[in-house]
């Protein structure tokens, strides 16, 4: 199985709003930290008591609050209950092959996207559906297991660089959705890298394996297309939220993202069409050397044919042969034998055929 693909497949009939978890990663344990942060000062930790859940902010500050884990359904509605998520929005979170997408429920703006790492040992793509929920003072961000990029955000916080601290709980989301999309360019680059290996090898020496190997790179392209494609919808609409959660100085962020997003469309075809174009060189490398080797064989076949010819007729073992009976007849043959080659080689040397 695809390591894009989930385990796991949703039972019919159930009612809506039931939270059902489709993934592959259902046996770490779930952790919830948080971050609550105000212009004077911040305090973060982990939570082990559902009790805690509804820590508030210090003063009238933010509370960014990261589940690691959307296994346990049983987290996720006790979550929604006590920040009146709606059904349908858990529904969502538990189910990590969701669309990249942004709704508004009203009291709530929530968007999916995909966390996406390149692996440079493995030279593979690690996706990772993220959720992210904006509330008036709150953000929730659920994430399928330990372990993001997240943490140059959480540094800003703490040592209260730029405007993340003095800004609303929108801009922090826009942080962490620019993050997301900001580590688009970093795989493109992996891919960049894995595309020029390729385009090497293809080149100058083509395995059987290669094939594989560009196989293997169209399917993550096309992953990486399914992913980015509806992206750029949704930013748009976070860009165009009329809800007041989004404040129109944060909608010009993003907007910035955006423009980020289109870029990363942008390489992604480009890597595309060189993903597809790798196959037809491939094919055309491999058939370039079947003509060469073709070539050289049909050298070797015709510069024999005119011996053969002549061994053949010597070789019929007539009595009245006069060569048969010459001193120098065999000599003769094969100098003229020779001279043959010769001849044949030169002409072949002339019409460029060798």
């Amino acid at each position: 199985m695809s390591r894009f693909m989930k385990k796991g497949i949703k039972p019919a009939g159930l009612p809506p709003g039931t939270p059902f978890y489709v993934g592959n990663l259902g046996s770490s344990p779930v952790r919830i930290t948080f971050i609550a942060y105000s212009e004077d000062g911040f305090r973060e930790g982990e939570i082990t008591d559902l009790a805690d859940l509804a820590m508030p902010a210090p003063g009238s500050g933010i509370t960014w609050l990261n589940i690691d884990g959307v296994h346990r359904t049983d987290i996720l509605e006790r979550i929604g209950t006590v920040f009146s998520l709606h059904p349908l929005l858990v529904e969502d979170i538990a189910n990590t092959e969701q669309r990249p997408k942004a709704e508004d429920f009203e009291n709530r703006l929530f968007t999916v996207m995909k966390m996406l790492t390149y692996d440079r040992a493995r030279h593979r793509i690690e996706a990772e559906q993220v959720s992210i929920v904006i509330g008036e003072r709150t953000v929730l961000s659920f994430q399928e297991r330990v372990g993001d990029i997240f943490d140059p955000i959480r540094n800003r916080i703490r040592e209260g660089k730029g405007k993340i601290r003095k800004m609303g709980a929108d801009y922090l989301a826009y942080s962490l959705v620019d993050a997301i999309v900001d580590n688009y360019f970093v795989v493109l680059e992996g891919v960049g890298d894995r595309l020029e290996t390729l385009e090497d090898e293809v080149l100058s020496a083509p395995e059987p394996r290669t094939m594989q190997r560009i196989h293997d790179l169209k399917r993550e392209m096309l992953f990486l297309r399914k992913v980015i494609w509806p992206l750029r919808e949704t930013i748009s609409g976070l860009a165009r939220a009329e809800s007041p959660l989004i404040t129109k100085a944060t909608a010009l962020y993003f907007r910035d993202v955006y423009d980020h997003c289109v870029q990363v469309m942008d390489a992604m075809e480009t890597f595309r069409d060189m993903a597809s174009g790798l196959l037809d060189t491939y094919l055309s490398t491999l058939s370039n050397r079947m003509n060469e080797v073709m070539k050289v064989l049909t050298v070797i076949a015709t510069t024999f044919i005119p011996l053969t010819f002549i061994a053949g007729v010597y070789g019929m073992n007539f009595r009245y042969m006069p060569e048969l009976q010459w001193k120098f007849g065999y000599p003769a043959v094969l100098l003229v034998m020779l001279g043959i080659v010769a001849a044949m080689l030169v002409y072949f040397k002339k019409r460029r055929w060798l």
